[in-house]
């Protein structure tokens, strides 16, 4: 019994300091410069089905073959947003593999005009997680012109704790963020 307690304890008191060490995030000074550019972000969510469109009971492929056969600017957008659905998909044949891929991702194309080591950092918020901010980086070296870094929230992680509702990206250079693009809802 007492081996228990003492075992519950000290659980409890790993678990603590390890959410404490998450919520004191790195504070990282603001230096914006005109050198590092956000150009475009795109945000794919892939659910577990096809979405509807309007007027349409459901997307079988004989409905899609229809409705992108005619010359829309609707046809050519669901086209284009079930293209990205199958490039997600591609080589997942097992239920769980397609599980692992179900979620979303977020694709941010940015700008170096100078040659420099930077660190491309994605943080956000999730729907069951409220206010509990989590990161993501990726680091580049010598890095310049042109770019673009993916960052996914995909399979069990998208699964357990939800949807991102909130997000910001940032370019980090010696420590400090020299440029950003964030969601609507990032506080």
């Amino acid at each position: 019994m007492v081996m228990r307690f003492t075992c519950a304890v000290a659980l409890l008191l790993s678990v603590s300091s390890v959410a404490g060490a998450d919520t004191e995030q790195r504070k990282f000074p603001l230096a914006l410069n005109p050198d590092f550019q956000f150009r475009k972000a795109k945000i794919y969510t892939l659910s577990l089905g096809l979405p509807a469109t309007k007027g349409q009971k459901g997307n079988t492929p004989a409905n899609l073959t229809k409705k992108t056969s005619s010359k829309s600017g609707s046809a050519v957008q669901e086209a284009s947003i079930n293209f990205e659905r199958s490039y997600r998909m591609y080589g997942a044949v097992t239920a769980l593999d397609q599980r692992q891929r179900f979620g979303q991702y977020f694709d941010f194309f940015w700008r170096a005009k100078r040659p420099s080591d930077l660190t491309v950092r994605f943080e956000y918020k999730q729907e069951k997680l409220r206010a509990f901010v989590q990161a993501k980086e990726q680091a580049y070296q010598n890095v310049r012109g042109t770019n673009h870094s993916g960052f996914r929230v995909v399979g069990d992680e998208y699964f357990d704790d939800g949807q991102v509702l909130a997000w910001r990206c940032l370019l980090i250079e010696h420590g400090r963020i020299v440029a950003e693009k964030r969601s609507f809802l990032w506080d």
